[in-house]
């Protein structure tokens, strides 16, 4: 099976590389992610297209939602179109981003969206446009991305357990914590069955399991890592961002497992994996 990745340095991108490295993999100096066409142009010599490319800096799309959309929706469109011209299928990552983050009942992949800031908007942008190329495709929500590889919350809590014995942590925002590793494999499996003729196109679901708050995430990182920090939840509240975040990201996985046999994974054997991938 020949995989074409577009993204080669995220999180997910060096997962896939792991677990697929005769995988060809396009960085932004194989192909601009400002400029869709290009993109396109690329989509060739492949029996299934994969796309971990995105514009991830929630905060700084605010200030730049243009570029944002461009990475997250006209360029994913565009790969979308080539990819449906020549049949072949596209695997697309998109965010729990896309929905209000209301209420406190896991969101079905068919609930109504409405996205909260730059972010989220630009990532439908691109689920519009992948679903609106009508080739086969499977759209990936997913959330609360860790692992051993550049900026994320695993990181940045181990980071400052090195000078603090205290944090204060949001924790009214509640979703399932999806090590990049899990992304990949289960990326890779429908892939695979795509290539088999078993896909079926939609917009999918895949979080870790079970639901928690950041306020507890960060308690099972320290006591995994052995670090002793006291974490006092706060309100969201008191710790304002540019970008407002969904107090809701439960995702509603099953039918993911009903139509891949991709069931949730447990975070915190994805979070045993990757404190060790760092020492």
């Amino acid at each position: 099976m020949r995989v074409l990745v577009f993204g080669s340095t995220g999180q997910v991108a060096q997962e896939l590389r792991r677990l697929a490295p005769e995988a060809r993999f396009l960085s932004r100096q194989d192909a601009d992610f400002m400029d869709p066409d290009a993109c396109a142009a690329q989509v060739r010599d492949a029996d299934v297209v994969i796309n971990v490319a995105a514009w991830t800096a929630v905060d700084k799309a605010e200030a730049e939602e243009d570029a944002a959309t461009t990475v997250n929706g006209h360029t994913p469109a565009a790969i979308a179109r080539a990819c449906a011209a020549a049949d072949i299928p596209f695997l697309h990552v998109s965010t729990d981003y896309v929905f209000d983050g209301s209420g406190d009942s896991a969101r079905l992949p068919t609930d109504p969206v409405g996205p909260l800031g730059a972010y989220g908007r630009s990532k439908l942008v691109g689920e519009d446009g992948v679903r609106d190329a009508a080739g086969p495709h499977a759209i990936l929500r997913t959330s609360w991305v860790f692992s051993a590889h550049g900026a994320n919350f695993v990181k940045t809590m181990l980071r400052l357990s090195e000078t603090r014995d205290a944090l204060t942590v949001v924790d009214d925002q509640i979703g399932g914590p999806t090590p990049a590793a899990d992304i990949a494999a289960a990326l890779l499996s429908i892939a695979r069955q795509f290539h088999e003729g078993r896909g079926t196109s939609g917009i999918y679901h895949f979080a870790g399991a079970p639901d928690v708050s950041w306020a507890d995430f960060a308690r099972e990182i320290f006591a995994q890592a052995g670090r002793k920090v006291a974490v006092t939840g706060i309100p969201t509240s008191d710790y304002p961002t540019p970008a407002k975040r969904p107090g809701n990201s439960r995702m509603d996985c099953s039918s993911l497992e009903q139509d891949y046999g991709i069931a949730r994974p447990d975070w915190r054997a994805g979070l045993a994996q990757v404190l060790q991938d760092l020492k």
